[in-house]
Parts: structure tokens; C-alpha cells; sequence
């Protein structure tokens, strides 16, 4: 009996996090990051702000854990084009990096945060200090290009992930100006060589 209620708590605690950044992105629909206070978000929901302080801690927390938030739904989206697309390298990478520029584009923090608008230092929490975004990224995408080539070594299947990651948050830091589908298929062209020579190694490894 107290597994079960430690394990409806403990579900009751996660909705109402889950609420609690949901409404934050609601409300970047609407104004800047930076016009957002910790008492509009729990007004948003119908809680107390010590509840949403209990939850995250601080401000500093609470933008943390919605990085974190929007990065998991941007990486499910670039998961799903990845498994979706053909089984061609090229065709893959182009789509995945295209999925996730235009993800980006109509992202409300992300577009806040490129704009200049970032008292907060997201941008930093990404790029400079955005060790964990980035191994959360690149593990989530290793797991995705190895679901999908699966005979392809470890070693090769983490290396593209975390090159594919980097210039992913390179390009959402310094977006382009021109064609978002263009600069997927520069990527794309830039890379696959090194997707098709990892699969190539792999097919000779199977049939030693």
C-alpha cells in the first residue's frame, strides 16, 4: 500500500511540473521570457508560487527544468523524422536538421532567446554551459540513428549524433538568413560521407 501511494505522489508530483512548464509555454505565446514572473505561471495554473518554488527551487531552477522540457520536445519531433525518413544517410540527415530549424523557428522561447531578449542567460545554459542539454541531446539522438541503423558501430552512431547536436545548437545560436531547407541540405551533404562510410564498415564487419 505505501508503494502505491508513493507512486501516485510521485505521478500527482510530475503532472503538476508538467502543468506548471506547459503554462510557461502558453505564456511565451504571448510576451517575452523576461515579462514572465513566477506569479504569473502559478496564476496560469491555479496554484500558489510556494508551490511552484517547492517544486523548482528558484527562478534559475525553474528555467533549468523548462530548458530541459523544450528540449525533449524538440528531440521528440527530430526523432520521429528520423525514423520516419527512407533508409538513405542523406535523405535522413537532411530531414532530421530541417525538422528541427523549423521546430526552432515557431519555438516561443527560442525565438525570445534569439531575439536578444535573454536576462536569464538561457542561451549560455544551452551553448557555453549547456552540458547537460547536450548530452541529453546527443545521447536521445545516438539513440534514435542506432535504432534505425542498428548494425552501425557505437563509436560511429555517437560521433554523428554529437557533431549532428552541435551544429543543431550552433545554427538555432547564429541563424541563417537564407533558406532553412538549403542549410538542411548542406548539412546533409556535409555529413553523409561520414553515415555512409560508418554503414559500410558495418557491413563488412557483419559478413567477416
Amino acid at each position: 500500500m505505501a508503494s502505491i501511494r508513493t507512486t501516485a505522489q510521485a505521478a500527482a508530483r510530475q503532472a503538476t511540473r508538467t502543468t506548471l512548464l506547459e503554462a510557461a509555454r502558453e505564456l511565451l505565446r504571448e510576451r517575452r521570457w523576461n515579462d514572465i514572473t513566477m506569479s504569473d505561471v502559478s496564476t496560469a495554473v491555479g496554484v500558489s508560487r510556494q508551490t511552484l518554488y517547492n517544486e523548482f527551487g528558484s527562478r534559475k531552477g525553474f528555467v533549468q527544468a523548462y530548458l530541459l522540457y523544450d528540449a525533449d520536445r524538440i528531440l521528440s519531433a527530430v526523432d520521429h523524422a528520423i525514423e520516419t525518413a527512407g533508409p538513405e544517410p542523406a535523405i535522413t540527415i537532411e530531414h532530421a536538421f530541417l525538422v528541427f530549424l523549423e521546430t526552432i523557428a515557431e519555438d516561443p522561447l527560442a525565438v525570445t532567446v534569439l531575439s536578444g531578449e535573454d536576462p536569464d542567460g538561457l542561451l549560455a545554459l544551452v551553448t557555453t554551459r549547456g552540458g547537460p542539454v547536450l548530452q541529453i541531446a546527443a545521447y536521445r539522438l545516438a539513440a534514435a540513428i542506432g535504432a534505425k541503423w542498428p548494425n552501425a558501430m557505437p563509436a560511429d552512431v555517437q560521433l554523428l549524433a554529437e557533431q549532428l547536436v552541435r551544429l543543431a545548437i550552433s545554427h538555432a545560436a547564429l541563424p541563417d538568413d537564407g533558406d532553412t531547407a538549403a542549410t538542411a541540405k548542406s548539412i546533409a551533404a556535409l555529413l553523409t560521407p561520414f553515415a555512409e562510410l560508418a554503414l559500410l564498415r558495418a557491413s563488412i564487419t557483419d559478413a567477416e
